[in-house]
């Protein structure tokens, strides 16, 4: 393969390469380990068996370790419950004029039921494994870890910390003030979700948000008194119709809505409604607009004819409660540049590296957005993500944990063209 955009492996990186090779059939194991604790929808001790096991691993390399609490999630977010907020342990390393300050952010949690049965990694004929949350992302952790390991055991010392939050797959609500914090105190962000399915390294994503609209109405019997009667469920589907006309996906908005809640009997006036939504913008100007356009919406509810304010106890009353809490991550020159020095190592180990967008988003977006440049799938290849058959090619496990090894290698020896 022709190398276009970086330099052949030297002496060292090629023992990287060989020696985490070497350890493919123990790492396949500790994968195993790894998707066999219980770590989705907030489950506590598999959360916390997860960090244990990451921590020792990460302090055994020399790392300290601060377990900071998380912030309490919006209440009226889907799903939000009186569990305690998830804890982020931050594991740093720092050293000594050792290049630049890399920060690696990985999330313990998985969006599986841990009392499914889909709750093993299973190997078939074809190179493919299937398991809960092998690529998203326990195959991601544990190539930055094998990769860290490698790293030491050649004496190459790099100034690292490794952030693990657990609540990624719900928002990053509790750890997001965290992943801001650790963002601000370093040069460069590696994070550590699956590849594309081709393998393609993401450079730019589009932002998210959350909204709830909610309707007051008034309750009556429907066949005595339907007159008198406000109907919840038949305001929100107005104003539904109103904020799903925001969509313009050629302009960088999408608007989607589900699930719904209204009523409880077919014979009585709905007296209360809910429905729940997400937005994706491109850009911060389709953030600010879908944001003013929202907030338009609920306004015009709560003011007369005449633009005077209704009272309080005025009905029917519509509510939109929003965070849009994961700004855009776009391309930037700071981020191509880290994209390019990974392309140049993958492309040095024999794996073409093509960059892709898409409109999901991750924790790089929070930690971008206050000034970290970041690549953000350096994982696992694998696929199916969030689905019973998740899966991931086996073999790139030393494979990517090369790629990773090599190219904080790189950054901290000053080898790229990072302006860091």
């Amino acid at each position: 393969m022709t190398q276009t955009t970086g330099f052949p492996l030297d002496e060292i990186e090629r023992r990287l390469r060989d020696g985490l090779q070497a350890r493919q059939s123990q790492l396949v194991r500790e994968l195993e380990e790894m998707v066999a604790i219980p770590s989705g929808q907030g489950h506590a001790p598999g959360l916390d068996a997860m960090r244990e096991l990451l921590v020792s691993r990460l302090e055994a390399l020399g790392a300290t370790t601060e377990v900071h609490a998380g912030d309490a999630r919006p209440t009226w977010l889907l799903g939000a419950s009186d569990a305690a907020p998830t804890p982020t342990a931050v594991c740093s390393r720092p050293m000594e004029d050792a290049g630049p300050r890399i920060l690696v952010a990985g999330h313990l949690d998985t969006v599986h039921d841990p009392e499914d049965d889909f709750i093993t990694l299973t190997h078939e004929a074809d190179g493919i494994s299937r398991g809960p949350g092998a690529a998203d992302m326990k195959g991601g952790l544990l190539v930055a870890i094998a990769a860290m390991e490698a790293l030491d055991a050649e004496g190459i010392e790099c100034h690292w910390t490794f952030l693990l939050n657990s609540d990624e797959e719900t928002g990053t609500f509790c750890s997001e003030r965290h992943l801001e914090d650790a963002a601000r105190q370093h040069d460069v962000g590696l994070v550590i979700e699956p590849a594309l399915p081709d393998g393609s390294l993401v450079v730019e994503r589009m932002g998210s948000g959350q909204f709830m609209i909610e309707v007051d109405g008034l309750s009556a019997h429907v066949g005595r008194e339907f007159e008198r009667g406000i109907s919840a469920v038949k305001v929100l589907a107005e104003v539904m119709t109103e904020v799903l006309e925001l969509a313009d996906p050629a302009n960088g908005k999408i608007v989607n809505i589900g699930p719904l809640k209204g009523g409880g009997a077919t014979n009585a006036v709905p007296e209360h409604a809910a429905c729940w939504g997400n937005v994706r913008f491109a850009d911060p100007e389709a953030q600010a607009s879908l944001a003013a356009a929202i907030e338009a919406i609920e306004t015009k509810w709560s003011i007369d004819e005449h633009g005077a304010p209704l009272p309080a106890d005025h009905l029917p009353r519509v509510t939109i409660n929003r965070t849009f809490n994961r700004p855009a991550k776009p391309q930037t020159e700071a981020v191509t540049a880290v994209a390019m020095a990974a392309r140049g190592v993958s492309e040095a180990l024999g794996h073409e590296l093509p960059f892709a967008k898409t409109g999901g988003v991750c924790d790089a977006n929070v930690l971008q957005n206050v000034g970290l440049p970041c690549i953000d799938t350096l994982g696992i290849r694998g696929g199916n993500l969030h689905r019973r058959d998740e899966y991931v090619e086996i073999d790139s496990i030393w494979e990517r944990a090369a790629l990773f090894a090599i190219l904080m290698k790189r950054i901290a020896l000053g080898e790229t063209d990072l302006d860091l």
